[in-house]
């Protein structure tokens, strides 16, 4: 999912769990965070591409170094390269299968409006 942003703006964690990745792919910054009680594998969430101000192992979690809703980094220049615009790429996992990253978010928050993708350029 893509979510439009601009440069620096924060990039908040969405649940507790464990930092699993905070480094460069593809030249982009990303941050993956293994989410707490989630079951085996657990689910994980990405972000995407973001100027981590956490490491591989910091704890997402009420009452530790980061707390759900805490800035896990900031939105790096350039953003992922298939936005018309800039963006955060959030994704969600378990295992090798693609998830919908809003399953995540509280019911309350899904009845505001609805959510709509960016445009993709070249793609009718």
């Amino acid at each position: 999912m893509d979510l439009a942003a601009t440069p620096g703006d924060p990039v908040r964690a969405v649940a507790a769990g464990r930092v699993s990745f905070a480094g460069p792919v593809g030249g982009l910054g990303v941050v993956s965070v293994e989410l707490t009680g989630t079951g085996a594998p657990p689910l994980r969430t990405t972000y995407e591409s973001v100027r981590a101000s956490v490491r591989k192992g910091d704890e997402v979690a009420p009452g530790d170094e980061v707390a759900p809703g805490d800035v896990v980094g900031f939105l790096a220049e350039p953003g992922p390269r298939h936005c018309a615009s800039r963006c955060l790429h959030w994704g969600l996992r378990r295992g090798e299968s693609y998830l919908d990253p809003l399953s995540l978010l509280p019911p309350w928050l899904l009845r505001r409006g609805p959510s709509r993708l960016l445009p993709v350029p070249d793609v009718p």
